[in-house]
């Protein structure tokens, strides 16, 4: 039967707390290198080059077609079979990082294609590189496009990381299951772990409405241009508002 002291107990439960705190920092590390892999994947993919674009093709296509618990097995018991050793929060971080660069590369590649070609050709007439005008032009205005569902990826991504678990990783929901095995409070401490994810997505949520805020405000100036050589110079003027 439920037990409610076992709930409250375990609610704040220090060793719980530290896992949920683990889950966090694994879910940024392999957001981050998410997000490197994605937009080097994007970049590659809008390339001309077949010698570029098709690397890129073929790993969004392998990363996206396996699933990721698969991929964390393999990178962590299947390359030391080739010399290749890596520490459990290595692996995890890899192998979580790796598969949702896969996912983000076309979420950015889709917003940079959702530029207006008139902004490329505004910034060729104005003497942009095509360095500074991905940089300055370009990759401002694709990130607010593609801000909303990179932070839902970083969402799906926290629970995501539940799997890392199955490497012995020591995160939430593998002290959840060792806790369990211990005590024998199943619904009680899988109930508490299932909160300490709804705590981290939702104040995720909250700092993922303050950043789309805070680039509305930054790029509000560009919106209102005439034409696209102004669009541009504002862009380029107001980047180093972010």
């Amino acid at each position: 039967m439920w037990d409610w002291s076992s709930f409250l107990h375990y609610l704040h439960s220090a060793y719980l707390i530290r896992g949920a705190g683990i889950t966090l920092g694994l879910s940024i590390a392999a957001m981050l290198l998410g997000l490197i892999c994605g937009l080097v994947a994007a970049l590659m993919r809008l390339s001309k080059s077949q010698l570029l674009n098709r690397p890129a093709k073929g790993y969004i296509w392998v990363m996206r077609g396996t699933p990721v618990l698969v991929q964390l097995i393999i990178i962590y018991t299947g390359l030391p079979q080739l010399g290749i050793k890596l520490g459990v929060i290595s692996a995890a971080i890899i192998g979580l990082g790796v598969n949702e660069g896969a996912y983000l590369a076309e979420i950015i590649r889709a917003g940079i294609i959702a530029v207006p070609k008139g902004q490329f050709e505004a910034a060729n007439a104005l003497g942009l590189s095509p360095w500074r005008t991905m940089r300055l032009v370009v990759l401002p205005q694709a990130l607010r496009i593609v801000i909303p569902p990179i932070g839902n990826s970083f969402n799906g991504l926290m629970k995501t990381s539940s799997l890392a678990s199955v490497i012995s990783l020591d995160e939430l929901l593998r002290r959840t299951e060792m806790l369990i095995q211990v005590q024998f409070r199943v619904l009680e401490i899988f109930t508490v772990a299932a909160l300490y994810y709804l705590v981290l997505t939702t104040l995720w949520g909250f700092v993922q409405q303050w950043i789309e805020a805070r680039l509305s405000r930054a790029y509000a100036t560009v919106a209102p241009a005439t034409n696209a050589a102004a669009a541009v110079q504002a862009a380029a003027l107001s980047h180093d508002a972010i």
